[in-house]
Parts: structure tokens; C-alpha cells; sequence
């Protein structure tokens, strides 16, 4: 193996535990959602409405993502993983709700940062033909945090700390700082581009990629609907609209969770080998399918099943997404785009669902309320269809042309 591509498996590995961390947070409020409901007593708008304060933070990381374009891919990522590590720990030590919700909307805003720059770098670092394969690796350990996560919280909550040791094991990270200094290297396609001038703060809508910007975030804005809402209030509607035990419902994320996990790795290999358009009908057809069938079933085995799916294209519905807002765009705005499209527009329907969805639930049910979230996927598929090209197996600079 030769040392240029010892080092891309190496910073794929280092990638995809960055993006471990992600996974795991995201699913630890999913998890601890009701109990933290009965600790700080809340209801379900107010539980609805601290998810949708937390996910403030993803729209705010739009700073430190376009942060990469001007201080570069390896520096920037070094201060997310740094910076979450501080917000986790705050998280676990918060003594109420409004210290715990300002503690996660910064440890969201480092996170939601860390894996956009992961993704930035790794369609920057690894060759055309197995771009899609290494962005669905990276994602698909973001499952793989979700599932470490899943398997855990029933065992901490059980210790003195109780859900607060969620949140401490989570501080993890700052183990990987001094590895990110040292053994990572700036991206060539960074560096080709360092003494470029950078772009204002609103070019990008004013250039030729405004029009890409507008479809990449309503594709995003349209698909968080969903995703955001399918397994976050999954075991709230468990525990309460079909009686199922914590250790049951528990046990019904760990399944599914791990029976999706070889799906959600092969999502990026199908893209490099089917295209990202026929990938793209799978993955969200798919989303659709689980997440209505996940609050409409009835038996436990059909629940566990149906949200199987639902994971599995809530997650793989990302690496789509990641591949096209990296593909779509030039070098010297990558992370601008991302930033943009992803994190300041698209996140709209990320921040808005949840406490929109939790208010309807409040008026009739987790299961109306959320099974109604699976058209938003279909409406995305059409965008997809109608405007986006093909990129499969092309260059950066190919598939940036407008």
C-alpha cells in the first residue's frame, strides 16, 4: 500500500470517529427525552420546545463551518471536537433545564460543525470512485454512535449519576484533539486554493451557485422534516401510545439500530455503484415507508421492524445529501455552501419540526403527529429528480460546473 493511500485510510478512520460523537449525542436526547421530561417536568410541547432550542445549534454552526474555508479543514475540526467536548461535560454537570438546554445548544453547534467539515474533507481527500463509499462509512458510524448509545443509556441511567453519565462518557473526544493536530494534514485541495480571496458573506447568492444553494437547503429544509422527528420521539410514543416498558422500548432502538447499521454502510457503496439519483429513490422511499409504519404499527415485532427502516433511510437520506452538497460545488465555497444549504437554510426544518410536531402530538397523537412528517421525503425525491444531475464517479471540479 502506498503511503498516500495508508494516510486516506487512516483519516477515514479518524473521520468516522469524529462523526461516532455526532450519532451518539443526537440519540442521547432522543433517549433521555422522557426522563428528562419527568426530571425538570416538563410536557410534551416544553420537551418538543427544548429539542427545538438544541437544534438552534445547527443552524448557528454555520460560522464555524464557513470557519473552514478561511482557517482550513484541519484546524477548524480541531476546535469543534474541542469545543464539544467542553459543552458535553456542561450538559452532564447543568442543575436545570435552562443551563442544560444552553450547555447542548453549544455542544449541537460544535458537533453539527465537526461532521460537516468531516464530510468537506473527506470529498476533498478521497478519489472520485469511492467518494460516496467513504461519505456513507463516515455517516454510518454516526448510526454506530447511535447505537453504542442506545446500548448504554439504559445501563447509566441506572448509576448514582443517572442521565447525567450520558453525557460525561460523551466527553470522549477530547482524547482525539492532540491525535487531529498531529497526525491529520490540511487538504490539497485547500491548500491549491489558500491564497484565494475569500468570499463575502452573502456571494454565494449573488454568484452562480446561488440557484444550487436555494435546491440543495430546500432539499435539506424538506428532509429534516423527517428525519428529526422519526426517531427522536419514537420512545416517547413507545413508552405512551403502546405501553411499552423502558426496557422494551429500549431494547427495540438497540435492534434496530444495529439491523440498519449494515444498510446504512452499504447506502454510500450503492451510490458509487448504482448513481446517487437511483440511490436516492431507494434511500427516500424507504424513509417514508419506515417512519409512517413505525407510529402506525401496532405489535412490538412490527414497531421494531418498521423502525428498522426508518433508521435506516433517516440516516442514509444524509449521505445522499452530504455527497451532493460537496459534489455541487467549487473548492474555495465548499464549506460555504455546506454551511449555507445545510446549516443556516436547510436546518430550518430541522429546528421547526420538532416543537411543531410536538405541538400537534399534544392535539392528537405521536402517531399522527409524526406519521405525517413522511410526505416531506417524497416532496425532497421529486427536487431531486427533476433538477439534480448525476455526479457519480466525477471529479470535484466536473461536478461543480453550473
Amino acid at each position: 500500500m502506498s503511503p498516500e493511500a495508508a494516510y486516506r485510510r487512516r483519516l477515514l478512520v479518524f473521520l468516522s470517529v469524529a462523526s461516532f460523537f455526532e450519532g451518539y449525542d443526537f440519540l442521547a436526547l432522543s433517549q433521555l427525552l422522557p426522563t428528562l421530561r419527568d426530571h425538570f417536568e416538563l410536557s410534551k410541547v416544553a420537551g418538543g420546545a427544548l429539542v427545538t432550542v438544541v437544534n438552534v445549534g445547527t443552524m448557528i454552526a454555520y460560522w464555524l463551518v464557513r470557519r473552514a474555508d478561511t482557517w482550513g479543514r484541519k484546524r477548524a475540526l480541531a476546535v469543534t471536537i474541542a469545543g464539544y467536548t467542553v459543552a458535553s461535560l456542561a450538559s452532564g454537570l447543568a442543575p436545570n433545564i435552562w443551563t442544560f438546554a444552553i450547555a447542548q445548544l453549544l455542544g449541537r453547534i460544535f458537533l453539527i460543525a465537526e461532521w460537516a467539515i468531516s464530510l468537506v474533507i473527506a470529498a476533498e481527500e478521497l478519489p472520485a470512485a469511492e467518494r460516496g463509499h467513504a461519505m456513507g462509512i463516515i455517516q454510518a458510524c454516526s448510526s454506530l454512535g447511535a447505537i453504542v448509545c442506545a446500548g448504554l443509556v439504559p445501563v447509566l441511567l441506572r448509576l448514582p449519576t443517572g442521565w447525567r453519565t450520558v453525557y460525561f462518557v460523551g466527553a470522549v473526544p477530547l482524547l482525539l484533539v492532540a491525535f487531529a493536530r498531529r497526525g491529520m494534514q490540511e487538504t490539497k485541495r485547500f491548500q491549491s486554493r489558500a491564497g484565494a480571496q475569500r468570499a463575502s458573506f452573502f456571494s454565494i447568492l449573488r454568484g452562480p451557485h446561488a440557484g444550487r444553494v436555494a435546491l440543495v437547503a430546500t432539499v435539506w429544509a424538506l428532509s429534516y422534516v423527517c428525519t428529526q422527528t422519526a426517531v427522536t420521539f419514537w420512545k416517547d410514543f413507545a413508552l405512551h401510545e403502546r405501553n411499552l416498558t423502558e426496557s422494551e422500548a429500549g431494547l427495540s432502538i438497540s435492534v434496530a439500530a444495529v439491523g440498519a447499521l449494515p444498510l446504512v454502510f452499504l447506502a454510500g457503496k450503492m451510490l458509487d455503484l448504482w448513481g446517487r439519483r437511483l440511490g436516492a429513490v431507494i434511500i427516500f422511499v424507504a424513509t417514508s415507508l419506515g417512519t409512517s409504519a413505525a407510529y402506525l404499527a401496532a405489535g412490538k415485532v412490527s414497531l421494531t421492524a418498521a423502525l428498522t427502516v426508518a433508521i435506516f433511510g433517516t440516516t442514509a437520506i444524509l449521505t445522499v445529501l452530504n455527497a451532493y452538497n460537496a459534489e455541487l460545488f467549487p473548492t474555495e465555497l465548499r464549506a460555504d455552501a455546506f454551511a449555507w444549504a445545510n446549516n443556516l437554510l436547510g436546518r430550518v426544518g430541522y429546528v421547526l419540526a420538532p416543537v411543531a410536531v410536538g405541538w400537534l402530538a399534544e392535539q392528537s397523537s405521536w402517531s399522527v403527529a409524526v406519521s405525517a412528517t413522511a410526505v416531506f421525503p417524497m416532496i425532497a425525491l421529486g427536487i431531486i429528480l427533476a433538477r439534480f444531475p448525476e455526479t457519480r464517479g466525477k471529479e470535484l471540479e466536473e461536478t461543480a460546473v453550473t
